[in-house]
């Protein structure tokens, strides 16, 4: 994979970007060739064919070439393979990938760690269980992130922080989601242990959020949930 699969944005929110008409938006949307149903370019993964023929995921959506559209959903990616959706998107023979879906899932998860190492050098990201526990009791959490392997004792004990705080000093309970492997997080964050980390309110915050929740979605999650309990299974 290129360097190009990686880096920037992978959804601009409705309103964004100047806020675009009706006939602008229409311009931009592209359909799905699983489902068929059409949305916002940026809504979409794109996948491009390399001179090789080969398919690539173009996450920064800045490839050349004739791109093919696929709901953003690990589903979606691997039925569009197993189908031979791609030669017909691209109507020339097309070689896909037998693991096209998990380098997809290992490109979001590598833009994910890239924006949380940078949140946290904003000073927008805490680790640590008593500095997660103090910045969502406090309401500068914005989202509470837990590694895969997080020992239950000590999410129960964040979960408890997230209950306490939604019954005095936030609307509703700081969300959570538990995606990421603990080795990865911490090479990503400075090469210490990280098993809890919360993302604070700002600029940097904020996209690493997006590039979680992107995550996310395409595992079949729902990172919008007030209650983050059942993306931690």
């Amino acid at each position: 994979m290129t360097g190009e699969e990686t880096g920037e944005a992978l959804r601009v929110d409705p309103g964004e970007a100047g806020g675009k008409d009706d006939g602008e938006s229409r311009l931009n949307e592209r359909t799905c060739i699983v489902t068929r149903t059409t949305q916002s370019a940026e809504d979409l993964l794109r996948f491009v064919r390399s001179p090789d023929g080969d398919v690539v995921p173009d996450l920064r959506r800045r490839l050349p070439g004739r791109g093919a559209h696929v709901a953003f959903d690990r589903r979606a990616v691997d039925e569009a393979a197993r189908r031979k959706l791609f030669a017909r998107a691209f109507r020339a023979e097309t070689k896909v990938p037998a693991d096209l879906g998990e380098r997809v899932d290992a490109l979001l998860v590598k833009l994910a760690c890239g924006s949380l190492g940078f949140a946290k050098k904003a000073g927008q990201l805490v680790t640590g269980a008593e500095k997660v526990s103090t910045a969502v009791r406090s309401g500068r959490a914005v989202l509470v992130v837990h590694a895969v392997d997080a020992a239950p004792d000590g999410i129960r004990k964040l979960d408890a922080a997230r209950l306490a705080a939604a019954a005095g000093i936030v609307e509703k309970m700081v969300p959570a989601l538990r995606l990421i492997q603990s080795d990865e997080l911490g090479l990503a964050l400075g090469g210490v242990n990280v098993i809890h980390a919360a993302i604070l309110a700002g600029d940097a915050g904020s996209a690493a959020r997006k590039r979680l929740e992107a995550l996310a979605k395409y595992r079949g999650l729902c990172p919008d949930m007030a209650d983050g309990d059942a993306l931690l299974g």
